[in-house]
């Protein structure tokens, strides 16, 4: 039996999952997420991390812990470097009497100690996990994972992760990362300006709304998805993200219709799906070239639905699958007949889980 935490430490949200393996099958799963926006107070760091370690482990024996992260782009830090050593130590001081495994962009598992000396190797690459766990059941694909900021889209090309990409500004200039989300986005970066009444309103470049509020307006996701602050620090209701939305055309709710306002939402969703689909058509037609055979796109995030599944079909790939319908049952690694309840929490955490599969696997003698 193994058991060990996965951790993606992002620059707003850090995400834990717990898993105990035993006789080549996943037995449990517990996933936890916290809403940390990491600029705010870095030095609380330590705290969210053995704060969750307690909620998805309890009393729990761990073996071990796999960790990757994206927190080091935050502003807290002067650079990527710096950012890196102190998520590092962070970990090291709240898993002071574990194993602690970093991946790095070569999807590989290294120690506190080596990622110090490289830290451009493991600075973003929670990418690398999601592309790894995917690879072990299908040979070659594309994955497109819609998180709360920013959207990856990994290739796999004859079952091993094959970004052209390593860093973040590599992977923007080929269109694996898309730097649009399904929450934090700020409207002003999806659309410069909007359809309105015959004609066409620039909009304002304050953060007055963000993609959350689209996507609450269009019903996409719910009040509970909704898991960040708000632009304006109100909550979170339908009627309070159409006021957010109003005031990107620099007006109100009593200056506008309801429908005015939906259509707002409309413009910036459509818009959103095409900033992802140009981005998946450059990784998509670059696997597609590699083989005869029939390229899937599997989606998993937040927007794999509303912005994923749409942006693939726009462009018009072979075949779309959802990672939470995969349920992973056949991955050579681990056999995974996962709960509906599980799979839902792979898909929203899909780096933590990966990475977490990947460190049981190192500590259970499996090939990685």
């Amino acid at each position: 039996m193994v058991t060990v935490i996965g951790w993606d430490i992002g620059g707003a949200n850090t995400k834990a999952v717990f898993l105990r393996t035993e006789n080549s099958y996943v037995k449990e799963i517990r996933t936890a997420i916290e809403y940390f926006p990491v600029w705010k107070d870095p030095e609380k760091l330590v705290r969210v991390l053995s704060t969750l370690k307690e909620k998805v482990s309890s009393n729990v024996k761990l073996d071990g812990v796999g960790l990757t992260m994206t927190a080091e782009l935050s502003d807290a830090y002067q650079t990527k470097r710096e950012g890196v050593n102190h998520i590092l130590t962070c970990a090291a001081e709240a898993f002071a009497d574990l194993p602690v495994f970093v991946l790095d962009v070569d999807a590989t598992l290294r120690s506190i100690n080596d990622a110090k000396t490289e830290p451009f190797m493991v600075a973003a690459a929670n990418w690398a996990a999601t592309g790894w766990m995917v690879a072990q059941q299908i040979q070659t694909c594309v994955i497109v994972d819609v998180g709360s900021t920013s959207t990856s889209i990994i290739p796999v090309v004859d079952g091993r992760v094959s970004a052209v990409g390593k860093t973040d500004l590599e992977k923007l200039m080929v269109g694996e990362l898309v730097y649009t989300g399904s929450l934090r986005t700020n409207i002003a970066a999806i659309v410069s300006s909007v359809p309105f009444r015959g004609g066409t309103a620039r909009v304002s470049s304050e953060l007055f709304a963000q993609s959350g509020d689209v996507h609450l307006v269009l019903g996409n996701i719910s009040e509970e998805k909704y898991t960040t602050e708000t632009a304006d620090g109100r909550g979170k209701t339908r009627r309070e993200a159409l006021a957010r939305l109003a005031r990107v055309v620099c007006a109100d709710t009593e200056m506008l219709t309801e429908a005015e306002i939906v259509q707002i939402a409309k413009y910036a969703h459509c818009r959103q799906v095409e900033q992802v689909a140009e981005g998946l058509s450059q990784v998509y037609s670059r696997v597609k070239s590699l083989t005869k055979a029939k390229v899937p796109v599997v989606v998993t995030g937040l927007g794999k639905e509303f912005i994923a599944r749409t942006a693939a079909q726009k462009i018009g790939v072979d075949e779309v699958l959802d990672l939470e319908k995969l349920c992973l049952g056949d991955a050579f690694v681990y056999r995974m007949p996962l709960s509906p309840l599980a799979r839902s929490d792979v898909v929203k955490a899909s780096p933590a889980f990966g990475v977490a599969l990947m460190a049981a696997c190192t500590l259970d003698g499996r090939l990685v």
